[in-house]
């Protein structure tokens, strides 16, 4: 029967499919397949260039046949493999005995005991699922943060000259600019992202404990650990993990989950704070015709994708912190518990996508309602105060705090005509009164 995304137990498979298909090339069921037979393919080759003795007659035309295995991998090919697991109940094991048969059907029957030689399957698990989590991240999750970055950028630079009210402790404050304050995040983003690019993504391909027993014994006068290093860096493009136990300890990757979370704490950030500058109706939203803001009220217009995202991302997060805070505890050489925790990592990936997704669609429904902030800044000329005082203290005037806390705490409205009576009483020259009177919310924003 065909999936149906109705009776999805996760909404990652169900509501949210059409948003996360591109995953589906790393973390699926058969694109781990796909990868181990990657894996394996490329070591056999490895071997063969080395070359092992027993492989010096494997004619090098025949790695692109080889590596067809894995490029033109299918879903019948990945069927094939879950048919073999049915017999073997052991999924690494499953893709050797596939791969054999392909050996066979290629002609190179003699050289197949030579598919896997030496290793536990966490040489493969190990190499695999960095390689595929590497891969995603480069070619689907770093695009997808750019266009949120950019966006933010965007906005940032087309709203730098509007000037706003800013709320600390949420009571107004020393006003601020609106493009600064979005720019805030593009800068976290960019600061996060490159402490994120700096985390390497590590493997472990080292035989059954990591030291290459069987290799050693097989062959003794060849360099192993300079054979895996190679292998690793330079044909997979991963981090080498060496010494290690029976697996990668997974400290890398632990970081990695970390700095994703942080980026994903930075973007539950922004959209609390648009959150709240729609619900101050600084900010109107466009919507499409047909669209229901609530079943109930039909003037309602909620601020639903940021809500969507914020939600999708604390999803996301506490699996990183899971995975980050689990994955780098195993007991001895190894327990199982890193196996079946490894096969979730594409979901808080698929989450932080689909928040990603939401983040764009409120950023681009927004419609900047410049005469509620412009009102807002003018109903607050409290918040000049500290313009006013700070002056007052480089002419040396007495008290200055004290007489602007007078002026502000009455319950009389501050306004621009109570803010400049209060100057004509100051005794400061009529220079220094001209320079305060010049002082307004919309343009006392700083640098």
């Amino acid at each position: 029967m065909a999936h149906d995304p109705l009776y999805a137990i996760s909404p990652v498979d169900g509501r949210y499919r059409d948003k996360i298909n591109s995953l589906e090339d790393y973390f699926s069921e058969a694109a781990l397949i796909r990868y181990r037979v990657r894996i394996e393919i490329e070591y056999f080759i490895a071997l063969c260039e080395l070359p092992l003795p027993q492989l010096r007659d494997v004619k090098p035309e025949v790695f692109g046949d080889l590596r067809k295995l894995y490029r033109e991998f299918d879903r019948a090919d990945a069927r094939a493999v879950k048919e073999i697991e049915k017999t073997t109940n052991h999924d690494v094991k499953a893709v050797e005995y596939f791969i054999k048969e392909r050996f066979d059907e290629l002609g190179l029957s003699d050289y197949k005991e030579f598919i896997h030689f030496g290793l536990t399957s966490q040489d493969i698990n190990n190499t695999a699922i960095p390689l595929s989590l590497q891969e995603a991240v480069n070619e689907v999750y770093v695009p997808a943060l750019e266009e949120v970055r950019e966006k933010i950028g965007e906005l940032a630079g087309q709203w730098r000259d509007v000037s706003m009210l800013a709320r600390t402790h949420g009571q107004p404050a020393s006003p601020t600019r609106l493009g600064k304050e979005i720019e805030v995040y593009a800068v976290r983003l960019r600061e996060q992202f490159n402490l994120l690019n700096d985390v390497p993504c590590a493997a472990k391909f080292g035989g059954a404990t990591g030291n290459f027993n069987a290799h050693h014994v097989a062959y003794p006068d060849i360099d192993w650990k300079a054979f895996g290093r190679k292998f690793v860096q330079d044909r997979l493009g991963l981090h080498y993990s060496f010494p290690t136990t029976q697996i990668e300890h997974y400290d890398h990757m632990a970081a990695l989950f970390d700095g994703l979370k942080r980026i994903n704490t930075i973007l539950i950030d922004l959209d609390r704070d648009f959150w709240s500058y729609i619900s101050m109706d600084y900010f109107k939203q466009q919507i499409k015709k047909g669209e229901v803001g609530s079943s109930a009220m039909p003037h309602k217009v909620n601020p639903i994708d940021f809500e969507n995202s914020e939600g999708n991302l604390g999803i996301a997060n506490a699996l990183f912190e899971h995975l980050a805070g689990k994955l780098p505890v195993s007991r001895l050489q190894r327990d199982l518990t890193d196996s079946t925790v490894l096969r979730n990592i594409g979901v808080p990936l698929a989450h932080t996508l689909i928040a990603f997704r939401a983040t764009l669609k409120g950023l681009g429904k927004l419609l900047l309602n410049a005469p509620r902030i412009a009102a807002d800044l003018e109903a607050n000329w409290a918040v000049v105060a500290e313009a006013i005082q700070t002056i007052l203290r480089r002419e040396g005037y007495p008290n200055p705090y004290e007489a602007l806390k007078g002026l502000t705490r009455t319950n009389q409205a501050i306004t621009a005509e109570t803010m400049s009576e209060f100057i004509d009483t100051l005794e400061v020259s009529e220079g220094v009164k001209k320079e305060l009177r010049a002082i307004r919310p919309e343009n006392y924003t700083g640098v």
